[in-house]
C-alpha cells in the first residue's frame, strides 16, 4: 500500500502531535510574513511530511522560507540537488562557508523527505536523489578547499607542470548511488603523481592533498549551530586510520597489489569517483580492476566474505544488534553479499557484471543467468521493502541508526507512513523478508556446508594413511577402490609432488580439508577408480591456484558433478585437467541455458572479448580459445547426461566453429589492416567456406575444420591504403595464412582447431586462397567427382556475405548441372569401396561407426551420389548441407521411399551418437559388433544396393570409372 494514495489513520495522540507541530510551523510562515497557499493539497503533504519526520518539522520551522512559493517549487521539482548546487555561492568566510553548506543541506533534505513521504519520488529516485546531494556537496566544498589552498601556497602540478586535482572517491551506498537519508560517506582521496605547488610558498604534493583533505572533512564534517553537513568516513584508505589521509596512484597500486584484501575488493566493487578529478579518477579504477575483479573465476571470495560476516555477526552479537535493518541476520548486508559474491567471482570475465548499485547489479546477475530469477525476485523485493524501512526510519530524526524504534508512537508513524494500517502489519512483513534472505543468503555463502562440512571417519583416515605413506592396495579396495594398487600408489605420491610441497598455509589447510571429501565423491560415482585417479591429477593442476581448490572446497555440487564426470567421461576429464577453468562449467547456474545459436554465440564472444583489459591478439586469441573450450565442454555434459542428442550437439558444435573462424577472421582482419591498411571496395571481398563436417553441420567433439579460403579476384592487383601497401593478392595470402596460424596455433589456453585445407582447388599443391574465378573454373573444368561429392557439403562460414552468396552460386550451378546418374553412381561407389580399402578398421568382431560397411560414410556416400545425379531435376536437393535434413529433402523429391529414409535416418543418428559417446570416452570409433549394431549397418548396406550403388569395389565398370 501507497502513502500517498491512502491517508493515515491516526491515533489520538498521533493527530494531537502533527496538528500541534503543523500549528507551529504555520505560526513561524506567519512570523517570517510567509503566506502559505493551500493549492494542490499542499497541507495534507506538509502533514504527512510532519507524520514522518521530526527532522522536517525542526528544519521548517527554523527555515519556514522553505515553504514561501520559491521554496514549494523546490520540495515539488524533479530535478536533484546538482542544479541548484551549480549555483551555489559560498562566502571566503569559513565559518559563513559552513553555514551555507548546511543550510543547503538541510533545505535539499527537506525536499527528499517531502518527495518520498508523498510519493513523488519512488525509492531509487530518493536514494539517487540523496546520492546526487552529497556529490553537490562534495564538489562545492572541495572548490572551496582549493580556493583557499590555492591562494596560500598555489596549484599543485607533477613534474611535468601539469596542474593537480584531488581524486574523490566514494565507496559504499555513495558509490552505489543508493545513500541513505542519514548514511555517513565513505570517501578514498587520492591524486595522480606527485609534485609540488607553484605559488610562493612551495609546498610537497603530497603535504598539499592531505591538508586540502583535512579541509574538505572540516567543512562537511564539523559540527556548528546549524549541525553537520555530512559525517565523513576515511577508513576505507589503504591501511584503515593508520593510512596517509591521500596517496598518489602509483602508491595505491602498491598498496593494493601487496597489502590488498577481500574485504578491499568488496569495497572496491561500488568505488566511483564523485568528486573532484573525476577522469584521472576513472584512470585510478582502470587501473585498479585487476585487484578488483580477478581473470580467472574467484571462488576464495566466499572464504573472505565468510569472515567478513563472522565479523559483522560477532559486532551483532555484541552490541544485541539482531533487529539491525542493515546488519542483523536476514538484513540489507546478506542481501548484497549474495550479489556482490557473484560479481566478485565472476565479473573479471563478464563486464556486464561491473555495476555499482544492488539493484542493477541484481538485474545483471539475473540477466546473464548466475542468479535465478525467483532468487533474484525474492531479494528484490526484500531489499526495497528493508531500504524504504531503514531510509524512513532515519528520516525520522537524520540519525544514522538502523534500529527500529522501541516506542509505539515512532512504530506508528513508521507503519502509517508506509501504507500499513497498524505496526502488527508491517512488522510482520518485515520478519517475512528477513527469514527469506537468511534462506537464501545461507544456500549461496554456505551451500550444504560447504568449506565447514566434515567428512565421514573413514575418507579422513584413508587420507592420513596416505599422507603417512601407509595407504596400501587392500585398504583401498575395502573402502571400495577395486582395484586398489594403482589408486593407493597415486595418493600417497600427492603429498610429495613438487605442488603440493609448495602450497601456502591456507591451501595446504584446505586441500587437507578436500581430499577426503574427494575421495567420498570418487567413491559414490559409477567409476570409483578411473574418477579418483582422474581427480588426484586435476588437484595436482590447480595446487597452486587456490581458487579452483576453494571451489571444490565451498561447493559439494560441484565435487560431486566433477567426480561423477570424470567417471563417465574421459574427454572431458583430460580437458579440465588441462584448462580447470572449466571447473566453473560443471557448477555455472546457466549450464541448461546454452547459447545455441551461432548469432548468440557470436554476441558472447564479443561480449567475452569486451571484457579484456589488454585488447591485442595474444590476450583475444586466448580469451576465444578459453570460451571455445568453455562451450565445447557445455556441450559435452549435455551430451554426456542425455540432455541433447548426438544429431543436435554435432549441429551446436558446428555453430560454435563457425563463430569462433568468424571472430579469428576479424582478429585477423583487423590486425593486418593495422599493418597494410584496406583494399578498396566494398566489404572484405575474403570469405572461408566450411567443407566436411563442419559445412555438414555435424562436427565431433575432436574433429578439425576443413576450410577453404576464396577472395575477390577484382582486387588482385589493387593496392591497400595503410603504411606499408601490400597488392591484393599478397593482402588476402597473409590474411588466409593469419587465419590458419591462429586457428591451429598452441596458447595458454590449448588450441582452437586443427585445420585441413586439402580440399581447396588443386589440393596440398593449389595456393591457399584462390580467387572466385580460379575456384569457379576448378570446379567446372578439373575437378573430380569426389571433389563435387565434397563440394555438396561446403557453405560460407564467415567473412564478406557477398562473396559468400555468389560462391554459393557457384556451388549451386556446378552441381546442378545434368550429369549420368549410371555414372555418378559408379564413381561414386569406386571412391568409397577404395577409401574403405584403405581406412575401414572393422574386424570380426568390431565395426569402424565411421568407415566400416553400413556405416557413416556410406551414408554420406549414398546421399551425395544421389543429389549430385538427381540435382538438375531436382535442385531444391541443393539447398541443404546436413546429411539428417537431406534424408528428408531427397524422400520429399521422390528419390528415397519412406521405408529407406527411416533406415537412414535411424542409422545416422544411432552411429552418430555412438561416434560421439567414443570421443567423450577417449576411445577410436569402433564399438563391438551387436545384433542391433549390425543391423543397422545392414539396413544401409541394403538400402545402398536398392539405389544401384557397390561399395564394394566388385563392380568393374565402377573401377574403371573411378
Amino acid at each position: 500500500m501507497n502513502a500517498s494514495t491512502t491517508a493515515p489513520r491516526e491515533s489520538p495522540e498521533l493527530r494531537a502531535l502533527i496538528d500541534t507541530r503543523y500549528a507551529d510551523v504555520m505560526a513561524a510562515c506567519r512570523a517570517a510574513r510567509i503566506p502559505l497557499y493551500d493549492d494542490a493539497g499542499v497541507a495534507e503533504r506538509i502533514r504527512r511530511t510532519l507524520l514522518a519526520s521530526d527532522f522536517a518539522f525542526d528544519i521548517l520551522r527554523r527555515q519556514p522560507e522553505l515553504l514561501a512559493p520559491a521554496g514549494l517549487e523546490r520540495l515539488r521539482a524533479n530535478a536533484d540537488a546538482g542544479t541548484r548546487g551549480a549555483t551555489l555561492e559560498l562566502p571566503a568566510d569559513e565559518d559563513r562557508c559552513m553555514s551555507v553548506l548546511r543550510r543547503f543541506r538541510h533545505a535539499e533534505a527537506v525536499r527528499l523527505v517531502f518527495r518520498d513521504v508523498n510519493g513523488l519520488d519512488d525509492l531509487d529516485e530518493t536514494l539517487s536523489s540523496t546520492s546526487a546531494l552529497y556529490e553537490t556537496l562534495l564538489e562545492v566544498a572541495l572548490r572551496w578547499s582549493e580556493s583557499a589552498m590555492h591562494a596560500r601556497y598555489g596549484q599543485p602540478r607533477d613534474a611535468n607542470g601539469v596542474a593537480q586535482r584531488t581524486v574523490v572517491l566514494g565507496f559504499g551506498k555513495l558509490g552505489g548511488n543508493e545513500l541513505n537519508f542519514s548514511s555517513d560517506i565513505d570517501l578514498v582521496l587520492a591524486y595522480a603523481s606527485g609534485g609540488e605547488t607553484d605559488g610562493a610558498r612551495p609546498l610537497d604534493n603530497g603535504e598539499y592533498f592531505i591538508r586540502e583533505t583535512r579541509q574538505l572533512v572540516r567543512l562537511l564534517a564539523e559540527p556548528t549551530l546549524d549541525g553537520i553537513c555530512a559525517r565523513v568516513d576515511l577508513r576505507l584508505r589503504p591501511f584503515g586510520n593508520a593510512g596517509r589521509l591521500s596517496l598518489p596512484f602509483a602508491a595505491m597500486e602498491q598498496y593494493y597489489q601487496r597489502e590488498g584484501r577481500d574485504w578491499e575488493r568488496y569495497a572496491w566493487i561500488k568505488a566511483r569517483p564523485v568528486a573532484g578529478d573525476r577522469v584521472a579518477g576513472r584512470e585510478l579504477q582502470d587501473m585498479l580492476r585487476p585487484f578488483v575483479y580477478r581473470r580467472y573465476l574467484d571462488y576464495t571470495a566466499f572464504a573472505g566474505l565468510r569472515e567478513m560476516k563472522a565479523l559483522i555477526d560477532a559486532e551483532v552479537a555484541r552490541k544485541d544488534l539482531a533487529g539491525n535493518l542493515k546488519l542483523g541476520p536476514g538484513g540489507i548486508r546478506e542481501i548484497e553479499f549474495v550479489v556482490q559474491l557473484t560479481q566478485m567471482i565472476r565479473g573479471g570475465r563478464d563486464p556486464a557484471l561491473r555495476v555499482r548499485g544492488l539493484l542493477p547489479a541484481l538485474r545483471a546477475c539475473e540477466a546473464r543467468g548466475y542468479i535465478p530469477s525467483a532468487r533474484a525476485k525474492l531479494l528484490r523485493s526484500a531489499y526495497v521493502f528493508l531500504r524504504r524501512l531503514e531510509n524512513r526510519v532515519q528520516m525520522l530524526r537524520d540519525a544514522q541508526t538502523h534500529d527500529i524504534p522501541d516506542d509505539a508512537l515512532s512504530r506508528e508513524r513508521l507503519a502509517l507512513g508506509l501504507g500499513y494500517a497498524h505496526w502488527d502489519d508491517l512488522a510482520l512483513d518485515l520478519v517475512r523478508h528477513r527469514d527469506a534472505v537468511s534462506g537464501e543468503f545461507a544456500a549461496v555463502l554456505v551451500p550444504e556446508a560447504g568449506g565447514t562440512a566434515t567428512a565421514p571417519i573413514a575418507d579422513v583416515t584413508l587420507w592420513q594413511a596416505a599422507r603417512g605413506e601407509t595407504l596400501d592396495a587392500a585398504m583401498m579396495e575395502a573402502s571400495g577402490f577395486v582395484p586398489g594398487e594403482e589408486a593407493a600408489n597415486e595418493l600417497v605420491k600427492l603429498p610429495r609432488t613438487a605442488a603440493v610441497r609448495s602450497m601456502s598455509a591456507r591451501s595446504s589447510e584446505r586441500i587437507e580439508r578436500l581430499m577426503p571429501h574427494l575421495i567420498g565423491a570418487a567413491r559414490g560415482s559409477v567409476a570409483p577408480v578411473a574418477s579418483l585417479l582422474r581427480l588426484l591429477r586435476l588437484v595436482q593442476a590447480v595446487a597452486r591456484r587456490s581458487s579452483y581448490l576453494a571451489l571444490l572446497d565451498e561447493q559439494p555440487n560441484a565435487r560431486r558433478r566433477v567426480a561423477s564426470v570424470f567417471a563417465d567421461s574421459a574427454f572431458l576429464a583430460e580437458r579440465v585437467i588441462a584448462q580447470p577453468l572449466l571447473l566453473d562449467d560443471v557448477l555455472d547456474p546457466r549450464i541448461d541455458q546454452l547459447p545455441l545459436k551461432r548469432a548468440d554465440i557470436s554476441a558472447e564472444i564479443a561480449r567475452t572479448l569486451g571484457a579484456l583489459d589488454e585488447r591485442d591478439a595474444e590476450h583475444e586469441l586466448e580469451r576465444i580459445n578459453e570460451f571455445r573450450s568453455s562451450i565445447a565442454f557445455r556441450l559435452g555434459l549435455a551430451f554426456n547426461d542425455g540432455r541433447s542428442d548426438a544429431t543436435a550437439t554435432a549441429r551446436r558444435l558446428a555453430g560454435l566453429a563457425e563463430a569462433v573462424v568468424a571472430a579469428i577472421l576479424a582478429l585477423a582482419t583487423r590486425e593486418l589492416t593495422a599493418q597494410h591498411g584496406r583494399l578498396p571496395g566494398e566489404g572484405s571481398g575474403f570469405a572461408v567456406l566450411g567443407y566436411g563436417s563442419l559445412g555438414g553441420e555435424e562436427l565431433g567433439f575432436a574433429s578439425d575444420l576443413d576450410l577453404v579460403f576464396v577472395y575477390d579476384g577484382q582486387r588482385a592487383n589493387t593496392m591497400s591504403d595503410g603504411p606499408r601497401p601490400v597488392d591484393g593478392t599478397r593482402w588476402y595470402q597473409r590474411l588466409a595464412q593469419r587465419v590458419m596460424h591462429w586457428l591451429s596455433v598452441q596458447t595458454h589456453a590449448g588450441r582452437l582447431y586443427d585445420v585441413d585445407t586439402r580440399l581447396r582447388p588443386d589440393g596440398s599443391k593449389g595456393l591457399l586462397v584462390a580467387s572466385v574465378d580460379a575456384f569457379e573454373a576448378y570446379q567446372r573444368d578439373r575437378a573430380w567427382t569426389w571433389e563435387h561429392q565434397a563440394l555438396l557439403r561446403a557453405r560460407p562460414v564467415a567473412g564478406d556475405t557477398r562473396l559468400g552468396a555468389a560462391l554459393a552460386g557457384v556451388r549451386r550451378e556446378i552441381l546442378g548441372a545434368p550429369r549420368d546418374a549410371a555414372r555418378v553412381r559408379a564413381e561414386v561407389g569406386a571412391m568409397r569401396a577404395r577409401w574403405r580399402g584403405e581406412r575401414d578398421r572393422s574386424d570380426t568382431a568390431h565395426v569402424d561407426l565411421k568407415q566400416g560397411v553400413g556405416a557413416l560414410i556410406d551414408i554420406e556416400f549414398i546421399l551425395q551420389g544421389m543429389v549430385l545425379g538427381y540435382a538438375a531435376t531436382h535442385p531444391s536437393v541443393l539447398d541443404t548441407h546436413a546429411s539428417s535434413t537431406l534424408i528428408d529433402v531427397l524422400r520429399e523429391a521422390g528419390l528415397f521411399t519412406q521405408a529407406q529414409a527411416d533406415t537412414l535416418h535411424l542409422a545416422h543418428a544411432d552411429l552418430l551418437q555412438m561416434g560421439l559417446a567414443c570421443t567423450l570416452d577417449l576411445r577410436p570409433r569402433i564399438a563391438a559388433r551387436t545384433p542391433a549394431l549390425d543391423a543397422l549397418c545392414a539396413g544401409v548396406e541394403q538400402v545402398a544396393a536398392e539405389l544401384g550403388f557397390d561399395f564394394s569395389g566388385r563392380s568393374e565398370a565402377a573401377a574403371q570409372g573411378a
